[in-house]
């Protein structure tokens, strides 16, 4: 019986290490909110480059050991598409909260309005556009990576970057550019 309850014990307890370990934050036990409206680290991040949009980190890799990100995303600049990229290494979950987006993943197009959802795979190529005149998605990013610090350096930029820069910085941050941006559809 003792046997029968130690294996029970073990195999109940090994899931939970796993997740601790993977997704606990730093500060294990600490919750945290984050108002409507604000970012958890950096304020609102304005982009500059590839548009002109507001993230507000919601959890950050630093909070979940890098297992993964939610950003809210205020869409400033419609009809301006992200170039075509690769996350070799991360999943992409995008929901519209305000507005219509079109995507393009590998070679599939799709339409998105508010309350819908797309998940793109990692190693699959992909982008998005805003279509609507105001747009709003939470986008979770699993693992992390290095996207937080993509949208951090690309407010700090001066100048529009060409697109070979652009090529490089996304390189930089973990992506591959394998595209130009999506175009609105006539």
């Amino acid at each position: 019986m003792k046997r029968r309850q130690f294996v029970q014990s073990a195999l109940m307890a090994a899931p939970i290490s796993f997740i601790t370990d993977r997704v606990m934050p730093p500060e294990a036990g600490k919750a945290f909110k984050v108002q409507k409206g604000e970012g958890r680290f950096h304020g609102h991040i304005q982009l500059k480059g590839v548009n002109a949009n507001i993230q507000d980190v919601k959890v950050s890799g630093k909070d979940t050991n890098g297992a993964l990100a939610i950003f809210e995303q205020t869409g400033l600049s419609p009809k301006r598409g992200v170039p075509v990229h690769i996350h070799p290494d991360q999943d992409e979950i995008f929901q519209v909260l305000e507005g219509e987006y079109h995507f393009l993943v590998d070679k599939q197009k799709f339409k998105l309005t508010e309350g819908e959802s797309i998940f793109l795979p990692k190693k699959v190529a992909h982008a998005w556009i805003q279509i609507s005149e105001k747009g709003r998605m939470s986008v979770i990013v699993q693992p992390a990576g290095k996207l937080e610090e993509f949208f951090v350096y690309m407010s700090s930029l001066a100048n529009e970057p060409t697109r070979e820069e652009m090529a490089q910085i996304f390189a930089d941050h973990g992506m591959t550019v394998v595209g130009p941006p999506m175009q609105p559809e006539n």
